[in-house]
């Protein structure tokens, strides 16, 4: 039979015990709960969630590479306070419920802690649920979607100027310069393409133009000629398009074949791709694009803009386009806004930091950039290029801030 007091001191032991057990838990609670997702002591994790094999690939990759370049030197250089940065990329394919499973993932099990060029207004949309609840700000999402920085836009940092804005813009232009009276569009059905379209019409509206007609389009859709005669037979004099890298080659050399050269269709900065201007014999040559920063190829007189493009070909074996342009914009914002953090950094540091930038980006064609409280978009200016020679030349440069 066990003693009395044996018993006593077993249970006095145990005691305390649990109340070690317990203190150590609740420290080590302690400790996650006030912990920074995807920061230690020498690393930041940087996700990114974007189309690399999808419509808009041709922007996506130069984006990432561009990004990865700047990263790369920022961490050949010691870091930021110390952190060297670890990009992790996934691929969507422009596929809504992929990108949902990437975000999942980046955000959960690689635990970034903060996210850019995430591609696609409905992917980013179906994102940032996801971002929001745990404090994942979201810089230079390859979309200017207005819903970039609608609402809550606490971890919602856009790069430049909106869809919507951007075609009002367009439209203008061309009203103006072409004398043209009759507006259409061709859109994907989506956040992204609609938009477009309200921009179109709301412009076509407020000019006393008319809004003719309009065409919808699946993604993957190759086939452009019962589209492209519709918007000619209707007498269409402005054709705004908001549809995938290839499909705006396709659907503008389509209407070349079919002898409809007295339209001008413009697109907006999803429009505005090296891809596109490149393409043989001329076919895209008169294409039209407005959007919030412009090409490097005429501006190549600019130090600053040639050794950036002489760097990135070196590092990638391949020449600078539009999409790199937007790649090192969006991590140069990013590593600006974390040296502003200082070294104690959290999404409340973080916030404070990029609300306090305000620089000129010259590789996208001098753009003053400025964040601050409550004013979450980065570049106003739209830019109205056209392609010529097989290179796309600035036409205009508007400031809505100062237009309006």
């Amino acid at each position: 039979m066990r003693s009395t007091v044996s018993t006593k001191e077993e249970r006095h032991m145990k005691a305390i015990k649990t109340s070690i057990l317990a203190a150590a838990l609740a420290a080590g609670m302690g400790s996650t709960a006030w912990a920074t997702q995807g920061v230690t002591d020498d690393e930041i994790v940087i996700g990114s969630n974007g189309d690399l094999s999808g419509i808009f690939a041709a922007f996506n990759v130069g984006a990432i590479k561009a990004a990865q370049i700047v990263f790369d030197e920022v961490n050949a250089a010691g870091g930021i306070h110390g952190r060297k940065i670890r990009f992790v990329v996934e691929d969507h394919g422009y596929q809504v419920p992929k990108a949902v499973q990437n975000f999942n993932k980046l955000i959960n099990s690689d635990q970034v802690f903060a996210m850019i060029l995430n591609l696609g207004t409905p992917h980013n949309i179906a994102g940032f649920p996801l971002m929001e609840a745990k404090q994942v700000a979201n810089i230079g999402p390859l979309t200017a979607a207005r819903q970039m920085i609608e609402g809550d836009i606490t971890y919602k940092y856009a790069g430049f100027s909106s869809y919507y804005d951007q075609m009002r813009a367009g439209i203008r232009y061309l009203a103006e310069e072409k004398g043209a009276t009759k507006v259409c569009t061709m859109y994907l059905p989506t956040d992204f393409g609609l938009e477009i379209q309200e921009g179109t019409k709301d412009e076509a509206e407020a000019l006393g133009l008319e809004y003719v007609t309009e065409t919808t389009h699946k993604p993957d859709e190759q086939d452009f000629v019962g589209s492209i005669s519709k918007l000619r037979d209707a007498g269409c004099e402005i054709v705004a398009t908001a549809i995938g890298v290839r499909q705006t080659i396709v659907a503008y050399g389509t209407a070349k074949k079919l002898g409809w050269t007295d339209a001008s269709f413009i697109g907006s900065s999803a429009g505005f791709n090296t891809a596109v201007a490149k393409v043989p014999e001329g076919v895209t040559e008169g294409y039209y694009a407005a959007a919030g920063w412009t090409d490097h190829e005429a501006r190549m007189d600019n130090p600053e803009v040639k050794e950036w493009a002489e760097n990135y070909q070196a590092k990638t074996g391949e020449p600078a386009g539009t999409a790199a342009i937007l790649g090192h914009g969006a991590a140069t914002t990013l590593v600006r806004g974390l040296e502003a953090a200082g070294q104690d950094l959290t999404a409340e540091s973080f916030q404070k930091g990029m609300e306090s930038l305000e620089f000129t980006d010259v590789i996208s064609g001098n753009v003053p950039v400025k964040y601050g409280p409550g004013d979450h978009l980065g570049g106003d200016l739209i830019f109205i290029s056209q392609i010529e020679n097989g290179q796309w030349v600035e036409k205009a440069r508007i400031d809505p801030t100062k237009s309006q």
